[in-house]
């Protein structure tokens, strides 16, 4: 397959990814759901020169790199190319709206935009979750794993499992809301994975697994007690708590709100919050927000539809 050079109105494309909630509690690199308010934007431009090349990055404060190799857009956009058409030259623009290092998914982010906007310029473009496998590849550039539970819900938005090659949209209950709280500070996945090497106690491992039994079979019941009694953490967030000044504040701030349950955004520092509806959600993010002051890190709330949607290619 190859680029379509006879339709010069196709000769661009440019696409937005959302911010995502990894893990969410019970589901370590499992189960994520796409959040709205940030997004990363990424524009695909045919080139006559076969390969993938990164013109500009703008939006951040440090240094991303620029090698095909290392970035996490271009190392996507190559997958797909290599699989779809390997003789085609793209050239690609990113626009980061989404925070580095913040346990918001910023790293996927780019990788889907990017192979989404790519898609649209081949001739024979393909389905949008035939993309995984592509965006993945470049995803593990940043994140040293397969990280579905990002790449997933960006892909095909609201909350998804990622199971192995296959991605399952799960049902939501109506009005389901998400408070995400962003302290101002950073920490890399690596370093939290570091975290996780030890072994876990089989009992809690089972835990583990019960909780996110609840959490799914709540959501296909519209159970909200079910997803309550299942939303919380017990194998991960013991171990990266400690990593984030103020954590257990403003998770029991949280809860002291009505969430159904609170912790980290992936692997942090932001912290998450489910809610049943909208009005809860926002009476509770100021006194997160607080929570966070209080432990001396300026922080910011986003709250959004759990069933937030994916990515989407822009209007020319």
């Amino acid at each position: 397959m190859t680029i379509d050079r006879t339709a010069t109105a196709s000769a661009t494309a440019t696409a937005l990814a959302p911010a995502c909630i990894g893990n969410v509690a019970v589901g370590f690199d499992l189960l994520g759901h796409a959040i709205e308010g940030l997004a990363d934007r990424v524009t695909a431009r045919r080139v006559d020169k076969p390969g993938v090349r990164i013109v500009s990055i703008a939006g951040v404060a440090t240094e991303l790199p620029t090698e095909a190799d290392d970035n996490t857009a271009s190392r996507a956009v190559r997958s797909l190319l290599a699989a779809r058409a390997p003789d085609a030259g793209i050239e690609l623009t990113i626009d980061k709206g989404i925070p580095l290092a913040s346990g918001l998914a910023g790293s996927a982010a780019s990788a889907v935009a990017a192979v989404v906007a790519a898609n649209a310029l081949l001739d024979r473009p393909l389905a949008q979750r035939a993309l995984y496998r592509h965006a993945l590849e470049g995803e593990r550039v940043a994140s040293g794993a397969d990280c579905g539970d990002n790449v997933g819900p960006q892909l095909l938005g609201g909350l998804v499992l990622a199971a192995g090659d296959d991605l399952i949209r799960i049902p939501v209950p109506e009005g389901l809301t998400a408070v995400v709280v962003r302290p101002d500070m950073s920490i890399e996945t690596r370093q939290t994975r570091a975290a996780l090497e030890a072994p876990f106690d089989l009992g809690l491992i089972t835990a583990a697994q019960a909780n996110l039994a609840r959490v799914l079979a709540g959501c296909y019941a519209n159970d909200l007690g079910l997803i309550r009694k299942g939303l919380e953490d017990v194998l991960v967030e013991p171990r990266r708590a400690g990593l984030i000044p103020g954590f257990e504040a403003v998770k029991q701030t949280a809860l002291d709100h009505q969430a159904l349950g609170a912790s980290l955004s992936g692997s942090g520092p932001s912290i998450f919050a489910w809610f049943a509806s909208a009005p809860e959600a926002h009476r509770a993010a100021p006194a997160m927000v607080k929570a966070f002051e209080q432990a001396n890190l300026a922080a910011t709330a986003l709250i959004s539809p759990v069933d937030a949607p994916g990515a989407r290619l822009e209007p020319d």
